[in-house]
Formats: C-alpha cells, structure tokens, sequence
C-alpha cells in the first residue's frame, strides 16, 4: 500500500473524528450566540455602555454585534460540513499551496 493510498483511507475512515470536530465547533458557535444574547439582555436590565472611542456605546448594541458573529460562524460551520460529507471532496496536498500574488507598484 502506497503512501497515497494510506493516506487517503486514513481521512476516508476517521469519520468519527471528523463528527466530533464539527460538533465542537456547532457547540462554540452555540456559545457565542448565548453569550451574546445574555449580555444584551443584562446589558438592557443593567443599563451598561461601553466607552469605545470616546463616545460612549450601548451594551446592547455590543450584544448585538457578538449574537451577529456567532449566527454568522454558525452558518460557516453549516457549509464546513456539507463541503466535508461532500462525496465528490478529497483530500489533496495542493489545496494549501500557497498562490503567488504579484505586487503592484
């Protein structure tokens, strides 16, 4: 058995592994939509403002900012997995080749 082919039946057969990544990460993301919710929330109850710039911002709007990120990182998680369990997807050495960029003057 070649290299290739070891390779290639390891990632193949680790799919166990691969739905407990994605699990982890939904969790995360589930996390950060909590966390910011809840600090919206408290922040209303609380009346908190964050000073940012010397301008004095709402703690809600902060909350709102984190639940955004986190429904957004969710979404991305969604289309990880499909572009994972995707059958036609295989595993290849030049997906992370770097691509050369020309500098402009």
């Amino acid at each position: 058995m070649t290299m290739k082919a070891m390779a290639k039946a390891a990632v193949a057969t680790d799919s166990s592994a691969k739905r407990a990544l994605i699990f982890s990460l939904f969790l995360v993301a589930s996390a950060i939509i909590a966390s910011g919710a809840f600090f919206s929330v408290y922040s209303i109850a609380q009346n908190i403002s964050i000073h940012i710039l010397n301008v004095d911002v709402p703690g809600f709007v902060m909350g709102l900012l984190v639940t955004y990120l986190g429904i957004r990182y969710f979404l991305l998680v969604r289309k990880l997995k499909a572009n994972i369990y995707d059958p036609a997807a295989h595993f290849s050495w030049s997906n992370f080749k770097r691509k050369k960029t020309v500098k402009s003057r």
